[in-house]
């Protein structure tokens, strides 16, 4: 049933949730999924796998359009982030820890390898692979010599870098047996069928997940190269790695062949946003569905935008894509929340501009909020309790900022996730 909007003049706020309800839903696996079913193969058997924190609603939306059970049964593993699971009658959930991996996706991704080995896959198989955000850190087989404590060392170091997801995976899936093509090659010799929910800047295929289904050619250089810009803090295992003559060599057969299709992406869902926000007479200007960089540069690039560009009043920006935080306070938050602590930083005090900055899978970083609302009132709440907002802006501490003037957006998991949404209503200034 289509959301009855609230007037954006008089409840902006409720307004600017509302949106993002419309943009989450318009990700959703179960309306995502049914259009790009495959047709079941002639002879052969059936068999679901995937990782992200969406892939368990994709696995549950995938069984409830599946229309050949009694001919082609299906039965799978899909490893998703603790708390995420759904229900599935054929396909098994597993659950391990997102963003830094865990022990659980170690194992988890040993028994996916074992379930498909055991399958004894022919040409005839189908193999559909359910990938979504969050499947880098929940498919965890490191390279020979490397350990969980490695891995998760660097994952943090990445975390904290202000490295953009792409140059981040670079490194991932240099780490990795499975990313890079490595779990393709281990559904050889079945027909591969890959249903991708993006959560990537561009929808670039071979980011999303650090494309586990995708195979690759990476140049170590490009690696040290990331390691090096962004100031990675890597042990001497991996090291020696990119630095071995033959260091990329995975004992796995060739890829199948596959189709790939993204099926849920931020243009998809700013566009389903738009649309509802144009209905009730605002004029709508989408910035980018792939904005990224640093959170405060981006925040300044939305408000410069607001200063020179002779919009008429009332309008709506939009924008998608991951913003980055490099951490340099020991406060709590992520990009979203910084993002908006930021922007309410530059806020004058007469401007009427109402604005929510919030990641789709309704996780901000590794808190309980998606993300932030801010507002004037916000900011007048927060001078009336005489919070220094730089001061929490030099802290990474937007978390904090925000749960005292009650400035969070919390969802719980959403149940999809194609990054970042932000939405920035103008009214007048």
């Amino acid at each position: 049933m289509p959301i009855q909007l609230a007037n954006f003049k008089t409840d902006p706020q409720t307004f600017l949730s509302q949106l993002y309800d419309i943009a989450v839903d318009a990700a959703q696996p179960m309306k995502a999924v049914p259009r790009y079913m495959p047709k079941p193969p002639k002879d052969g058997r059936v068999f679901v796998i995937g990782a992200g924190k969406a892939s368990a609603q994709m696995a549950q939306a995938f069984e409830t359009h599946w229309t050949h059970h009694k001919t082609h049964p299906l039965s799978g593993i899909v490893i998703t982030r603790y708390g995420y699971a759904a229900p599935c009658d054929y396909v098994e959930i597993l659950e391990a820890a997102h963003p830094v991996p865990d022990e659980a996706g170690i194992a988890a991704t040993e028994k996916l390898f074992t379930f498909l080995k055991d399958a004894k896959l022919t040409d005839k198989d189908l193999v559909v692979c359910l990938i979504s955000g969050g499947g880098s850190a929940l498919l965890v087989k490191p390279i020979a010599g490397m350990t969980l404590a490695d891995k998760a060392a660097i994952n943090t170091s990445l975390l904290r870098s202000g490295a953009p997801i792409q140059k981040m995976n670079i490194v991932r899936k240099a780490m990795s047996q499975v990313k890079g093509g490595g779990l393709a090659r281990a559904c050889t010799p079945a027909r591969l069928h890959s249903l991708l929910i993006s959560d990537v800047a561009g929808d670039d295929v071979e980011s999303i997940a650090s494309a586990p289904t995708i195979v690759s050619q990476m140049a170590h250089q490009a690696v040290l190269k990331v390691i090096n810009d962004y100031k990675i803090d890597v042990p001497k295992v991996f090291m020696d790695h990119l630095q071995a003559a033959d260091n990329m060599a995975i004992d796995l057969a060739d890829p199948p062949q596959q189709d790939v299709h993204v099926i849920a992406s931020a243009k998809m869902s700013l566009k389903a946003a738009a649309l509802a926000a144009q209905k009730v007479g605002l004029d709508v200007k989408t910035i980018s569905d792939a904005l990224e960089g640093d959170s405060r540069d981006c925040a300044q690039l939305h408000m410069e935008l607001i200063k020179t560009r002779n919009f008429k009043t009332p309008y709506l920006l939009l924008s998608g894509g991951e913003t980055t935080v490099t951490v340099r306070g020991n406060g709590r938050g992520g990009n979203n929340g910084q993002f908006a602590i930021e922007f309410l930083n530059l806020m004058a005090d007469d401007d009427k501009i109402y604005g929510l900055a919030a990641d789709t899978d309704g996780i901000d970083g590794s808190e309980d909020n998606a993300g932030a609302f801010f507002t004037p009132a916000l900011k007048q709440k927060a001078q009336e309790k005489g919070l220094d907002i730089e001061a929490y802006i030099q802290n990474n501490d937007s978390y904090g900022f925000f749960e005292q003037v009650y400035g969070l957006l919390v969802t719980g998991p959403t149940q999809t996730n194609v990054n970042d949404f932000r939405a920035i209503l103008v009214i007048d200034r």
